[in-house]
């Protein structure tokens, strides 16, 4: 902790109720959580039925809204990776979750793999792609240049060792290959707006916490660039809403919609939305 930058004090809202903080990193710019639990205590951080992407229930507002919401983004990202698409039409996609985006891209004739750690989550997906999802370890035996496009839908920030990550995703890509990266901007209003009650700072299953400059830099160390960025602007609207569950005990729906506006609207001059999807290309 020596000569490092508290940003924020935080808790777990969702599961443990800890305290943890977020200390800047000087290096690439993005936010650090500490301290990180350690890899065999960190899948209890995931043990909740609250926990959204591994589950397919529809219990509740937050539930309800997330699925309307997933329904509209699978037709915008199959649009965007079949842009990227050559003949053959390979695509990775780790922390696949239930399966939804991999079974809509495989009835749209791409040729699919996924990879995810939670085994009750990969059992679904595997119910819904043909078996094509496996467990983490699978990123290290798939042969080189193997992908046309992969992707991490707000994935990247639960992953350990971000670096040798990043490296092995550029392994797999294929020499004219897309990477595809989705995750929360802690520089965008609604994370200005709620600071410690952000839902999007999910502390500790978010390690790392991205703005625009972060991931240039962390991609430009593997000699690959930012090629676009692209607004994920539903992403304000659903995170104010848990937010606003976790800062005042109730859900205030008008305040959310009212803060998850203001942040797309602020969005359009600074760039700084919710969350942003990176294009990342080989250099």
């Amino acid at each position: 902790m020596k000569n490092k930058l508290v940003y924020l004090q935080v808790k777990d809202h969702s599961v443990s109720g800890e305290e943890f903080q977020l200390i800047e990193n000087k290096t690439f710019g993005f936010l650090e959580t500490f301290p990180q639990p350690s890899q065999v205590a960190l899948p209890e951080y995931y043990k909740t039925e609250d926990y959204i992407s591994h589950t397919d229930s529809k219990r509740n507002l937050f539930e309800k809204a997330y699925h309307f919401v997933r329904n509209i983004s699978l037709k915008r990202k199959l649009k965007l990776i079949n842009s990227f698409s050559t003949n053959e039409k390979n695509l990775l996609d780790v922390g696949c979750g239930t399966g939804d985006f991999l079974q809509t891209a495989q009835q749209n004739n791409w040729i699919v793999s996924g990879i995810e750690p939670n085994q009750n989550a990969r059992k679904i997906s595997n119910l819904k792609t043909n078996n094509s999802v496996f467990d983490i370890e699978q990123l290290l035996k798939f042969n080189s240049q193997s992908f046309d496009v992969i992707t991490l839908w707000h994935v990247l920030e639960h992953l350990p060792n971000l670096e040798n990550q990043l490296s092995t995703f550029k392994r797999l890509l294929k020499s004219n290959g897309t990477l595809i990266i989705a995750v929360p901007n802690y520089k965008s209003y609604d994370a200005l707006y709620y600071k410690s009650f952000w839902a999007a700072f999910d502390v500790p299953r978010h390690l790392w916490h991205f703005s625009e400059d972060s991931i240039s830099k962390l991609v430009s160390k593997q000699n690959m660039r930012v090629e676009k960025t692209l607004p994920m602007k539903f992403d304000s609207y659903y995170v104010s809403l848990l937010s606003e569950k976790y800062k005042n005990g109730v859900s205030n729906i008008f305040n959310a919609v009212r803060v998850g506006w203001l942040s797309n609207f602020k969005a359009k001059r600074s760039g700084e939305y919710s969350s942003l999807i990176y294009i990342v290309k080989n250099c």
